[in-house]
């Protein structure tokens, strides 16, 4: 694919944008978390990139289940539950705190009442949402440019997830640290996480971080980094890590983040986009991979192809 489908992001001037999205996310996001048991690493509470947005997938709520996404098409939140009733939230600039009352209101309305923490997660002096009329920005334009970087890439960390026998996870949407992810795990138990993360409970923090990984995602800025940027990291971050040569050549380890970074617009402005992430996502586990010792033999097989079994020795 050409670079024409890798749209161009920024940062700065659509800061207020990203920051309300954030705050909508975690609403939805603590709808599901509220629905669904708890699975390991915290990955039933992510949304997923679809070809609308930004889903929740399937949320069970008693005898019926329902669903939530973000359309950045028509620029809606969607509700659709299982016995067909549907509702749609208009997107627009308006705040945090009337989307949340409207999405609890249509809930609700439609039988489905769910009761959610109000206190937002990792972000500097959280808002209650009932209170938040703070953050009310919408740019429709940009929301619709960052969902189709976000496809382009949830393609391309799909196909680097066919690479890997070992316990990997989903390539899903974090709505606490508002980026886009996929891990790989060594198999090996890590030592206990300090916690610490900024209005997140460290038993969450610790449970996340339970077994030795090897981390990559994307994230539209912030936090210190005034551009969007893709990552990869380790933990434990073992000796030598930071030191290790990755690729492409725009890519570099950050010390005071303490992982590889790359920008957007390395490989959105890039001859071929798809293999520029590749090789960073490829090259950054590898610095980790070989860093901790992990059995890249047995935990590494060639990247899936549609309609072909994986081949056996």
């Amino acid at each position: 694919m050409t670079s024409t489908a890798w749209p161009r992001l920024t940062y700065p001037e659509h800061r207020d944008t990203i920051e309300t999205l954030q705050l909508w996310t975690q609403i939805v996001g603590k709808v599901r978390l509220a629905q669904t048991p708890w699975l390991n690493h915290s990955w039933h509470v992510p949304l997923y990139v679809t070809a609308r947005g930004l889903g929740t997938g399937t949320i069970p709520h008693g005898g019926r289940a329902f669903e939530l996404e973000f359309d950045f098409v028509r620029h809606a939140l969607q509700v659709r539950v299982s016995t067909g009733e549907e509702r749609s939230l208009a997107l627009e600039p308006r705040s945090v705190a009337d989307l949340f009352g409207e999405l609890m209101e249509t809930l609700r309305a439609l039988e489905l009442p769910v009761t959610v923490d109000v206190l937002p997660n990792e972000v500097a002096e959280p808002i209650r949402f009932p209170d938040d009329t703070t953050h009310a920005s919408y740019d429709p334009e940009y929301a619709h440019a960052l969902w189709q970087a976000l496809l382009q890439m949830d393609r391309v960390f799909r196909e680097f997830r066919t690479g890997f026998l070992g316990k990997a996870s989903p390539v899903h949407f974090f709505w606490g640290s508002f980026d886009l992810a996929v891990t790989r795990f060594s198999g090996r138990t890590a030592p206990l996480h300090p916690g610490g993360v900024p209005h997140l409970s460290d038993h969450v923090a610790r449970e996340a971080y339970s077994h030795e990984v090897s981390s990559a995602g994307f994230w539209p800025g912030g936090n210190g980094v005034d551009e969007p940027m893709l990552y990869s990291y380790a933990y434990p971050a073992p000796e030598g890590f930071s030191d290790r040569a990755v690729e492409p050549a725009a890519a570099s380890f950050h010390a005071q983040l303490g992982e590889f970074v790359l920008p957007y617009e390395a490989v959105r402005s890039s001859s071929d986009p798809d293999a520029a992430l590749l090789a960073f996502l490829e090259s950054t586990y590898a610095a980790a991979a070989d860093a901790a010792d992990w059995d890249r033999v047995a935990l590494e097989c060639d990247l899936g192809r549609p309609g072909v079994p994986r081949p056996l020795e």
